[in-house]
């Protein structure tokens, strides 16, 4: 059974390391094997679809953080939605919004298509404690060499020159309807090849100890994006990700093995969107002037750790 008390632990951790690049489905399984005990069981293999009906619980989590990252950037996606529909009507590309929806449309792709058939699978693969340490540690290492992509990529006098020409010439040509934020404006400078390269980078955390949050970052950084706008990006990206699976995992939240527990899984969800808003609000300002190497210690860190006694 799932007490109030694991499951506010539990919802203020997966709200936390959703948003942060240590991921969240990891630490999921880490802290309950760590603990062991009633916290192990919840783990263990059960009847759910999902593997286990503690990914049940985890989905409610999941739509909880996809709500608060929808009201932290609630104008941002008003824009964005705006700008979808009249791009759908006039099947032009003519502002920043329209412009940041087809990108995250296209960016989206990969994980629409790879989630439904491989989510499941993975996860119930990859789910023990043992493989959600490597992949953390592997994570760790990802982020590292995606910071070692922003230090290669950090432009020159020169360079800086070319971009900003370049800015100008992909955003300024829009009709701007409403002011955009100049992170959109940057955001907005991407072409498609960037965003399905940074679309398939956050399918890569459908292996359970991936960062999503994490994975997209790099790819963001890998395109020639500063931690800002990448994590920006990351956080606008993971939305329709998060609330998506959430959506298709919702006869989870409504079959036999949650009778009983419904109580705690509310009260889980409502930590963890607390705690993702939170999160969001700090890495914000975070990622402004620091980088993801203490992200990538922790991760390395702690995988292998958790390697080590789990082996």
């Amino acid at each position: 059974m799932l007490t109030y008390f694991q499951a506010a632990v539990i919802g203020a951790v997966q709200g936390v390391t959703e948003l942060f690049p240590i991921s969240s489905l990891g630490h999921s399984v880490l802290i309950a094997a760590w603990v062991g005990g009633d916290w192990q069981k919840l783990v263990s293999p059960g009847e759910s679809s999902g593997g286990t009906p503690y990914l049940a619980f985890v989905v409610a989590l999941h739509v909880a953080t996809a709500c608060a990252l929808l009201g932290y950037y609630w104008r941002t996606w008003r824009n964005i939605l705006t700008g979808f529909v009249t791009m759908v009507r006039t099947r032009r590309v003519d502002t920043v919004a329209q412009r940041m929806a087809l990108l995250i449309l296209i960016a989206t792709l990969p994980v629409a298509i790879l989630g439904p058939l491989l989510e499941h699978p993975l996860h119930a693969l990859f789910a023990a404690p043992i493989c959600a340490s490597v992949f953390l540690l592997l994570n760790g290492v990802v982020l590292t060499i995606g910071e070692g992509l922003r230090r290669r990529n950090e432009p020159t006098l020169a360079e800086y020159g070319r971009r900003f020409a370049l800015q100008r010439t992909r955003t300024t040509v829009l009709t701007i309807d409403t002011p955009p934020r100049q992170s959109d404006r940057r955001l907005a400078a991407l072409d498609l090849r960037d965003a399905i390269g940074i679309g398939f980078a956050q399918a890569g955390a459908l292996l359970t100890g991936f960062s999503r949050a994490g994975l997209t970052m790099v790819g963001g950084l890998w395109r020639g994006l500063e931690n800002e706008h990448a994590a920006k990006f990351a956080f606008l990206l993971a939305t329709p990700a998060i609330l998506g699976a959430g959506l298709l995992e919702l006869p989870e939240l409504t079959g036999p093995e949650t009778i009983g527990i419904r109580g705690p899984i509310l009260f889980g969800a409502l930590i963890s969107g607390l705690s993702s808003w939170l999160a969001v609000r700090f890495l914000e300002r975070y990622f402004r002037t620091r980088t993801l190497l203490p992200f990538a210690t922790y991760c390395i860190v702690t995988g292998l750790i958790s390697i080590l006694h789990f082996s």
